[in-house]
């Protein structure tokens, strides 16, 4: 019997639409290589959405929004079910107390949060307000804002929303979502920016200001000299793999 990876072109991928059946703002294009089989791309998408590959279900739609097929054959490679650029890779999550199930993923507003009354804060022994005010009646200059208004604003003269970057460090990849002053922020300019993966820290809301809009841990709030923009592509998933 021939082996199925042998029918599939080495060097032949595909550009697939990812969705996933509880994560309504998770919609990004990504590159698979049509060598890799379906347990592998599992694997990929487990590390992109949260849902364990045990209880993952993968589904493939037409361009035309018309279901292809399951993809129900792990050890077969992703080409044996013959997708083509543009077609969608659904995710189903079957597992009923999965992490991605009830929003709070998405909305960070059905997290619950724990809350002191600024009373019963300044009651307590032993907080930094209390270290700050003493340090600050000892020494008057030592919490004097150092930083302008203006800190770093001609770094900004080249970035504009919309364009490609990479962050340092780390050399994340993303897409610049805001140029500007942070009300909530350190005084000087400030770029947000949508990550491609999950490495950042909020949903576009930082210290309880909006800025932009981003699925939960793709935004980040950097400062202009760790930006860098230009041709910086989303990286391809499977780039490090070996074959």
């Amino acid at each position: 019997m021939s082996n199925p990876l042998q029918k599939v072109p080495v060097d032949e991928s595909v550009l697939l639409r990812v969705t996933h059946s509880n994560l309504k703002t998770l919609s990004t294009d990504l590159r698979f290589s049509l060598q890799t089989t379906v347990e592998s791309v599992k694997e990929k998408l487990w590390k992109k959405c949260g849902t364990s590959v045990e209880s993952m279900s993968l589904e493939l739609y037409d361009d035309a929004g018309s279901r292809v097929c399951s993809l129900d054959d792990g050890s077969r490679p992703l080409g044996f079910y013959s997708p083509f650029d543009g077609y969608r890779l659904h995710i189903i999550d079957l597992d009923p107390s999965s992490v991605t199930k009830g929003g709070w993923l998405e909305d960070t507003s059905l997290v619950n949060k724990y809350t002191i009354s600024e009373e019963a804060y300044d009651k307590l022994d032993g907080t930094f307000r209390k270290f700050k005010e003493s340090m600050a009646s000892q020494n008057p200059s030592t919490f004097e804002p150092k930083i302008t208004d203006n800190y770093m604003e001609e770094l900004c003269s080249n970035i504009k929303v919309g364009d490609r970057c990479e962050v340092e460090p780390g050399a994340k990849r993303g897409v610049v979502k805001f140029v500007g002053r942070g009300a909530s922020l350190a005084p000087g300019f400030w770029v947000g920016v949508q990550y491609d993966e999950p490495l950042g820290k909020h949903d576009g809301m930082a210290k309880g200001t909006r800025y932009f809009e981003c699925p939960p841990l793709h935004g980040a709030m950097v400062r202009p000299d760790k930006v860098k923009v230009g041709d910086y592509p989303e990286r391809d998933i499977f780039e490090d793999d070996e074959i």
